[in-house]
């Protein structure tokens, strides 16, 4: 790891538009980052709701892998 992006706000929806705000803005050169994976997970209309588990990721490239096998 060569960096955490921790981001904080009144509430949960400040907190989200703060952290897309913060990873629009962040440059690494050099490496590959999981930026665009955090970006794709804060859009998911389930997180951005709440409620999730440990088991959100996990179930996202899940589905993720089915729709590609259901589109190739």
């Amino acid at each position: 790891m060569i960096g955490k992006l921790i981001v904080h706000g009144r509430d949960r929806d400040t907190a989200i538009a703060r952290m897309r705000i913060a990873l629009g803005e962040m440059v690494i050169d050099g490496v590959k980052t999981n930026i665009p994976l955090q970006q794709r997970i804060l859009a998911d209309g389930g997180f951005h709701a709440g409620g999730q588990n440990i088991h959100y990721l996990e179930k996202r490239i899940a589905e993720a892998k089915d729709k590609a096998i259901v589109r190739g």
